[in-house]
């Protein structure tokens, strides 16, 4: 038992500090909205990501698996929201330098606000619900309550993730400051971000059934 665990904790390390879907949203937002919002849509992904970890416990997570039309629609549904939040991000890029010229928090996503939108880009990943449907029960004892095996499995996953995924953001945040000086280049920035976010809705949208 003792070597399936250390087994699964370096799978699960290497699979999580590969960049990914949930690292490129937190540096998106990190660039556009700097680092506290970043790590608040950190912690959103993580529940959202945590919910699909509960899913694949009691066994949602195979419907995914073995419904094209399940996959599809979960896929592009979060592929739109993706693409909604880079747009926006594009087309305020400049409110946001004027934010940072003129404090006020009207222009910028509230950290309510980046939360919910954490949530809603998590739970509506399909290749990370595939990967721990894929992933998880490999490391399961079959003759034990292998539900909650798999529910405990997820939380460290989902745990690793909230500590790597910060370390990302807050890297970006930094970067960010430097930019910050220049509402041109801030403004500039908060586009990069948002078309990161688009690219990443567009790769989430043409993202294949294989985990």
């Amino acid at each position: 038992m003792s070597e399936r665990l250390v087994a699964f904790f370096v799978a699960a390390v290497v699979f999580i500090a590969v960049p990914g879907p949930s690292v490129v949203f937190a540096i998106g937002r990190a660039l556009i909205a700097g680092r506290r919002r970043a790590l608040c849509s950190v912690i959103g992904n993580t529940a959202g990501i945590g919910l699909q970890v509960v899913g694949v416990a009691v066994g949602l997570g195979a419907v995914l698996e073995r419904s094209a039309v399940a996959f599809t629609v979960v896929k592009l549904a979060g592929a739109a929201y993706l693409v909604i939040l880079g747009v926006t991000a594009i087309r305020r890029r400049h409110r946001a330098a004027a934010v940072l010229a003129a404090p006020g928090p009207e222009a910028l996503p509230g950290w309510r606000r980046c939360i919910v939108d954490g949530v809603v880009v998590g739970a509506l990943n399909p290749k990370s619900a595939l990967f721990f449907v894929a992933f998880l029960p490999q490391f399961a004892d079959p003759g034990g309550a292998v539900g909650a095996q798999i529910l405990t499995l997820g939380l460290v996953v989902v745990t690793l993730g909230l500590v790597l995924d910060s370390v990302w953001a807050l890297s970006a945040g930094t970067a960010r400051a430097w930019f910050a000086r220049s509402p041109r280049r801030l403004a500039a920035l908060g586009a990069a971000g948002g078309v990161t976010m688009v690219g990443l809705g567009v790769g989430l949208a043409t993202t294949s059934r294989t985990p």
